[in-house]
């Protein structure tokens, strides 16, 4: 695997969550530069040395409610 992508979200009690595509990784933090350690440090836990992907993708969703 040369990559990984997380989906990055906004957690309704505050923080943000980042969820892996097509792996069994979770990780939540108080703010993106938490976030971003986090993520590398989940990587590195779930995958054995030398098969960890080579890029980790962070995809920030976010929702926003306009007036109509």
């Amino acid at each position: 695997m040369n990559e990984i992508v997380f989906i990055v979200e906004q957690a309704p009690e505050g923080g943000l969550t980042a969820r892996a595509l097509g792996a069994s990784i979770f990780t939540e933090s108080d703010t993106e530069a938490e976030l971003r350690v986090a993520v590398q440090d989940a990587v590195h836990c779930h995958f054995d040395e030398g098969t960890s992907p080579k890029v980790i993708r962070l995809h920030f969703v976010r929702e926003e409610l306009l007036p109509a």
